[in-house]
């Protein structure tokens, strides 16, 4: 028997052992891989992920990678970004949408390449959102929307048809004989979206000369164009559009009385410039609105500046614009003058939003200036389909479907804002 119990405690005894030195060894293990990785962690140098290569890189992606920041475009400048590639392209077809002007449908008059349509505009600091329809109808239940200025304006009205009826068909209820002036219906959704013809925003008489129209224009730059300045009682947002129609051989008055020229060179008459002129002109728009008496509280925006593209030469010398992808900012030569017509407009909206916070309305920038300068491949080019132009370029206004179509996801993001 006493045999038999120390043989017991001898294999008790063995069993702890085994069991102290288990535990021990699972210890030491513990401790040092926790120190190894901590080592790791301190001083293993991190890879990083390029979430922003430059576009020479993105040609050859086939995939987008963005930033992982929170969804917050509130605080982040929509207009600092990149074009990126995006493999979904357009909400909808030159076929799709029935309201695209011949001018502008750039496929059906013989335009092929289809990659410049693959681009869409990244913020660095936020995404933004691809159009949503709905909710832009749904924002804008019971609103009138107005377009005001030159055709550029109403080439991103046109965009803004063709997005919002993918969801519901627009109906035209008025038309003027020479279709400058438009009004659009979406009736389920108690929208109105209007479009007045006004490449100057104030009073335009076209001179004549020995009973030919010359092409420039009296431009009375202390007095607003009636045509759209009557309906702004009807309406809740307006989108001011306008800069390429003071480039021309304009004269300049005020309260009636000729106060210089642009180009002119005319004996005795001083010229401003068309810098003068555009200031003048926006400056008297955002007056007529803060001055309104029988209007609502209006949400103004000033669409910036949009650039050309001609390349060797101007539109009436052979220029072009056959790039079929976006541009790098290095790219980008000689365009003093867009920033400076743009930062006119900018200044001037400034004031304007000043004022309009006593009155209650707002004021804001849409600003596609930078963000279109480097899309040369998003104009018609030859693919226009004016007979009477043969041979001649429209580097001026954008394809539909098209990356002016961004401007209304910019538009719709700060109405949400």
């Amino acid at each position: 028997m006493a045999s038999a119990s120390h043989s017991r405690n001898h294999i008790f005894k063995k069993e702890r052992l085994k069991n102290l030195f288990n535990a021990a060894s699972v210890l030491f293990y513990t401790v040092f891989f926790t120190v190894l990785f901590s080592f790791y962690l301190l001083y293993h140098p991190r890879s990083t992920v390029n979430y922003t290569t430059n576009i020479n890189q993105e040609y050859n992606q086939t995939t987008v990678f963005t930033q992982p920041y929170k969804n917050d475009s509130r605080s982040c400048n929509l207009f600092k970004g990149q074009w990126i590639l995006d493999e979904r392209g357009s909400m909808y077809t030159n076929f799709s949408c029935k309201t695209i002007p011949y001018k502008r449908n750039c496929f059906l008059n013989g335009r092929e390449d289809r990659d410049f349509l693959h681009w869409r505009w990244k913020p660095d600091q936020c995404e933004l959102p691809r159009f949503s329809p709905e909710t832009f109808l749904s924002t804008l239940r019971g609103k009138t929307m107005a377009f005001i200025g030159d055709s550029i304006g109403r080439n991103q009205m046109e965009s803004l048809l063709c997005l919002l009826s993918t969801v519901e068909t627009p109906k035209e209820v008025y038309k003027d004989a020479e279709d400058l002036f438009r009004t659009w219906e979406f009736s389920k959704h108690n929208f109105t979206l209007m479009a007045f013809w006004s490449q100057f925003l104030v009073t335009a008489t076209e001179r004549v000369f020995n009973g030919s129209a010359t092409g420039g224009f009296d431009l009375q730059l202390d007095k607003v164009d009636q045509n759209w300045s009557k309906k702004l009682p009807l309406m809740d947002y307006v989108i001011f559009s306008d800069a390429h129609w003071f480039f021309r051989q304009n004269y300049l008055y005020e309260s009636n009385n000729l106060i210089g020229c642009v180009y002119c060179q005319a004996p005795n008459v001083t010229d401003l410039g068309p810098s003068f002129a555009i200031k003048s002109a926006f400056q008297a728009a955002f007056k007529e609105i803060n001055m309104c008496k029988n209007c609502k509280k209006i949400f103004a925006f000033l669409r910036t500046f949009s650039p050309s593209h001609f390349e060797n030469g101007t539109w009436n010398t052979g220029g072009g614009c056959n790039r079929t992808r976006p541009i790098v900012r290095e790219e980008v030569v000689g365009r003093d003058s867009d920033w400076e017509f743009k930062n006119i407009q900018v200044e001037e909206i400034e004031i304007a939003r000043k004022i309009g916070e006593y009155k209650g309305n707002r004021f804001e920038i849409l600003d596609i200036t930078e963000i279109m300068v480097i899309r040369p491949d998003g104009h018609p080019g030859l693919y226009w389909g004016n007979p009477w132009m043969k041979g001649y370029s429209d580097c001026i206004h954008w394809c539909l479907p098209g990356p002016i179509d961004t401007w209304n996801e910019l538009l719709l993001e700060m109405i949400k804002r």
